[in-house]
């Protein structure tokens, strides 16, 4: 079985696992209302996508 020579010190292995790290995920402003939205996902408020409606608009929450 396959065993360690030496011991991996805690900057090594902290460095090995620098780009495990989450990233932000990434919103732009739809074109049509304003609103933030996933790339390349329909606008949640006002149902378009690349310029032209799609989808129904979801009826406004009233609280």
């Amino acid at each position: 079985m396959a065993v360690p020579k030496k011991k991996t010190s805690k900057s090594r292995r902290d460095m090995r696992r620098s780009h495990h790290a989450l990233t932000a995920a990434a919103y732009n402003e739809c074109k049509n209302c304003g609103e933030l939205k996933r790339p390349h996902h329909v606008c949640g408020s006002c149902g378009h996508y690349d310029g032209r409606e799609v989808a129904a608009a979801a009826p406004a929450a009233t609280a």
